[in-house]
């Protein structure tokens, strides 16, 4: 590495850093009344308070989970978690964004649409208001696992075939893929009136105290503080619930004890307006602002006025709104009745701190973390709050085993003869119902797949050597026991099922010819054979050997090892299955083109003239603007499916995916393990990995060069120098955030251009969070000012401007805004026409684009990159977020490194920022469940 200034590079000036005024310390939280600050590592930096104007839903709209603002930028409940627990709420892996349920990235889980009943109202039971829900709106957004669900017809009555539900599904994921419309928009039950004030409730008599270890333990089902409520699971073999009148509320009569002492001071009965103007009325009684209604609508439903009214600490539900602003809504509405042990308090604040840990990565939350954030936010007895919360449904309770030293960890089944240490954990049930649905998929696929037939010893049919590759000689073929006879054409007519080009889908969820077309004759292990003897690389024949044998397959490596999924389609297309690549960015989907056609000697032999078409984004799969569609049945009409990226994939998405897919379906997950998780909850990848559910290739081809060289030695913990003649890693050390702001400006407009040939426009800056000195806001208006300078007439931005749009949290899409019309404002993406609808623009769905935060910036990859480590950011440092950081250049990468040697700690001790999750316990049971000998009559 040279730590030589660049050709032509001055010294900086003394001036302040543009936005130093948005710098930030750990100590900056602010209290009620104040601005907004992150009360979590994953709670976005800058949330909006009430009193300042802001809608919350600039914050909403980033990358949930994104970066960590500053150093140690965790404060609140969170950190009271994290104080409690290693890895809990406070530890994500970056300050992201405040995003619901309501407003998740992907379609609303299947559990939402299976019951039209559910509650979008207030965290206490009560009688239920009876407003029936639409069916077709609640069917629509199902998830794949909603699609397995039986209920899921039920709530949908209006349906009157697969195909109409298939249609349903297929548009409302297009709705909420393309930002049209969000997921709360497919639910609009009217909210229940809160029940007034008392004390904690506590469970209902009869409910169980305990389930099975590895399940739910909870009481009788009621009204959460999140505002979509789930259903009960027992129909999809999730979480039970235990049983109760219909529709899971518990009437007056099961309500929590009366309350005893003097009676909070009456309220007088406050008229609201219907609608949208009825909440603004409300906010504006409370002081909040009133730009906040549409959104406070939207999450609360069409009786959102009343249902506020009653409880004012509904609006926590609302994005970027925090506990000290609640608070202070919640006594100008109530005024004596209003105290920190008011139930309905205790019940929002559950589910706002679990919201919170979702937005850091958490799955669930130890009870002890959870009580010990309670009692930070002066609840005064977590444990009854609790356990209010489990009776009402708000909440789901599971037993996780805990890992053994040295060791797998068992799940929790009861069954051991010994006790087993197990720990207490707390969830919101959507969570919980991806995770269950995400492992029920993956068990499913394994359970499935039929093997391929092996040929008869001393034998060889015709009908094996027709399904060797196309291009596979018969020399090749007989070496790997294909016999004497010769490869013949794959492609005669009348032994192949006719199908559509692969990457024709029409987005419509319409099933086409292709869809109800029977499925190819499944290969024989001859036919896979000789394909992988005619690989380029011995990791990618060991990887179609792998996926020959198995439905489920895990593949790690590097960005050169992308080179192994792409000859796996190359090769599986060439013995006629619909064989597809997911990636996570567009930009990763035109590497994955890239290398497909590298792999396709002979584009005929994959049964399409141009093999780039078998790459997709897995938006794009899911919404069906690419791939192959959908057939009858609403499932996704391929035979494999490779997922790279696979890191990236949240829970709920990766449940619709994994629920997209046939029975008997390949499916080989792909990724770089040392990248940063996904920024939705969970960490799939990694937790599949650590169950060894599947069968595991890990690549052996290295990422050559000296950016390869110094990435590779971040991933086991060290960082070391590097040899790097052609300057392609650069280390430009700087004192404080200013000059900070000042080399990188320098770095962009001047230096890279000139000794590398790159444009600006082609140089990715990344650092460690939004806020800060020299965090993305800071360098945005520093290089906008030196590359684009202009006033912003549109919404802040002017033509020429470099921007991020995020059409929904954890989706990042690069482009440059070209102009603007009464529709909203146009985008260039990587050639591709985008508009952004004019109610988005401003509202931190879109931001300016030169510098991003490592989770924006996973999945895609520049010519150049700087990346800024101000030393006021170390505490948001890990090796993942480094690695992820570094690997972003192709040909240059410059350091800003001003995290002296706190950036080499950090590689070496801190591998990531640990998360909650039971998906690698539930991964477990499966194969504890399958081994087990079947019980004797």
């Amino acid at each position: 590495m040279s730590t030589d200034r660049l050709a032509g590079e001055t010294p900086p000036g003394q001036e302040a850093a543009p936005g130093t005024a948005e710098a930030r310390t750990p100590d900056d939280a602010a209290g009620p009344g104040g601005a907004a600050a992150p009360e979590s590592a994953a709670a976005q930096e800058g949330a909006a308070a009430p009193g300042e104007g802001a809608t919350g839903r600039e914050e909403s709209a980033e990358t949930a989970g994104a970066e960590a603002e500053a150093a140690g930028a965790e404060a609140g409940a969170a950190a009271a978690v994290s104080g409690a627990e290693a890895g809990a709420v406070g530890s994500g892996e970056e300050a992201g964004t405040p995003s619901t349920g309501a407003e998740s990235a992907t379609p609303a889980s299947g559990a939402d649409a299976a019951n039209p009943g559910a509650a979008n109202g207030s965290p206490a039971s009560g009688p239920e208001t009876g407003t029936p829900s639409s069916g077709a709106e609640n069917a629509a957004p199902a998830s794949g696992a909603a699609a397995a669900n039986p209920g899921t017809a039920k709530a949908n009555p209006a349906s009157g075939s697969a195909k109409a539900t298939a249609d349903a599904l297929a548009a409302a994921v297009r709705a909420v893929e393309s930002g049209e419309r969000s997921a709360a928009s497919f639910f609009n039950d009217a909210p229940r009136p809160a029940r007034p004030a008392a004390p904690a409730a506590q469970p209902a008599k009869g409910a169980p105290q305990g389930g099975p270890q590895g399940g739910p333990q909870a009481g009788p089902t009621g009204p959460g503080p999140e505002v979509t409520r789930q259903p009960t699971a027992q129909e999809t073999g999730g979480p039970a619930r235990p049983g109760g009148p219909e529709g899971g509320a518990t009437g007056p009569a099961d309500a929590a004890p009366a309350a005893t002492g003097p009676a909070p001071a009456p309220r007088p009965a406050v008229r609201t307006l219907p609608g949208v103007e009825g909440v603004r009325q409300v906010l504006a009684a409370g002081g909040a602002p009133e730009t906040l209604a549409e959104q406070t609508a939207e999450v609360l439903g069409e009786r959102a006025a009343e249902a506020l009214a009653e409880d004012p600490w509904l609006l926590l539900g609302v994005p970027g709104v925090r506990p000290e602003q609640a608070d202070g809504f919640a006594r100008a509405l109530l005024g004596p009745a209003c105290g920190p042990g008011d139930e309905r308090r205790a019940q929002a604040l559950v589910g706002w701190l679990l919201e919170q840990a979702a937005l850091a990565g958490h799955s669930a939350l130890e009870a002890a973390a959870l009580r010990a954030a309670l009692a930070q936010r002066s609840v005064p007895d977590p444990d009854d709050a609790l356990q209010a919360a489990i009776a009402d449904g708000a909440v789901l309770v599971f037993q996780d085993a805990i890992d053994e030293p040295g060791g797998r960890a068992r799940p929790a089944t009861g069954d051991d003869e010994e006790e087993q240490p197990v720990r207490v954990l707390l969830g919101l049930d959507r969570f919980a119902m991806a995770e269950e649905s995400v492992a029920d998929g993956l068990a499913r696929l394994l359970n499935t797949f039929e093997a391929v037939a092996e040929p008869t010893q001393g034998t060889a049919p015709a009908e094996d050597c027709e399904a060797a590759a196309d291009g596979a000689t018969a020399d090749e073929a007989k070496a790997d026991g294909a016999g004497d006879a010769q490869v013949t054409d794959r492609d005669t007519p009348g032994e192949r099922p006719a199908t559509t080009a692969p990457g024709t889908g029409t987005g419509t969820g319409t099933p086409t010819d292709h869809d109800t077309a029977p499925r190819p004759a499944p290969p024989s292990a001859t036919a896979w054979e000789a394909v992988a003897a005619a690989a380029p690389s011995p990791s990618a024949a060991e990887l179609i050997r792998a996926a020959a044998h198995s439905g489920l397959v895990a593949h790690t490596g590097a960005e050169a090892a992308r080179a192994e999924p792409a000859a796996l389609i190359a090769a599986a297309r060439s013995l006629g299955l619909r064989a597809f690549g997911a990636t996570h960015t567009e930009n990763g989907r035109r590497r994955l083109a890239a290398h497909l056609t590298d792999s396709a000697a002979d584009a005929t032999a994959t049964g399409s003239p141009d093999p780039a078409a078998a790459a997709v984004t897995v938006s794009g799969l899911l919404s069906g603007r690419e791939g192959p569609g959908r057939d009858a049945d609403g499932a996704l009409a391929l035979d494999l499916l490779v997922v790279l990226d696979a890191p990236q994939l949240d829970l709920e998405t990766a449940a619709l995916l994994v629920e997209s897919l046939t029975d008997g379906t390949r499916l080989v997950l792909s990724g770089d393990p040392g990248i940063l998780w996904s920024a939705g909850p969970g960490r799939l990848f990694a937790d599949l990995l650590a169950a060894r559910f599947c069968p595991q290739v890990a690549s052996r081809t290295p990422d050559f060069g000296p950016i390869g060289e110094l990435v590779s030695g971040i991933g086991i913990g060290e960082l070391s120098q590097v040899e790097a003649p052609g300057k392609e890693v650069v280390i430009v050390p700087v004192r404080d955030a200013g000059e900070a702001v000042h080399r990188t400006v320098q770095l962009v407009a001047d230096s890279v251009p000139r000794a590398f040939g790159v444009p600006a426009d082609h140089t990715q800056v990344i650092t460690v969070g939004h806020g800060g000195a020299a965090g993305t806001r800071a360098l945005n208006a520093a290089l906008k000012e030196r590359l684009n300078p202009g006033p912003g007439r549109f919404g802040g931005f002017d033509p020429g401007d470099r921007v991020a749009y995020t059409p929904a949290p954890g989706r990042t899409v690069p482009g440059t805004v070209t102009g603007a019309d009464a529709a909203g404002l146009h985008l260039d993406c990587d050639g591709s026409a985008l508009v952004v609808p004019r109610e988005q623009v401003g509202t931190g769905a879109l931001r300016h684009g030169w510098a991003l935060t490592a989770h924006q910036a996973a999945g895609t990859r520049w010519p150049a990159a700087v990346v800024v480590l101000p030393g006021d950011a170390t505490g948001g440092l890990t090796r993942a977020w480094v690695y992820t950081a570094f690997s972003r250049g192709e040909r240059h990468l410059s350091v800003v490194q001003g995290a002296d040697q706190a950036l080499a700690r950090a590689i070496a001790e801190v591998p990531v920022k640990e998360r909650t999750t039971r998906l690698r316990s539930l991964l477990q049971q499966s194969v504890q469940s399958s081994e087990e000998p079947p019980a004797a009559d």
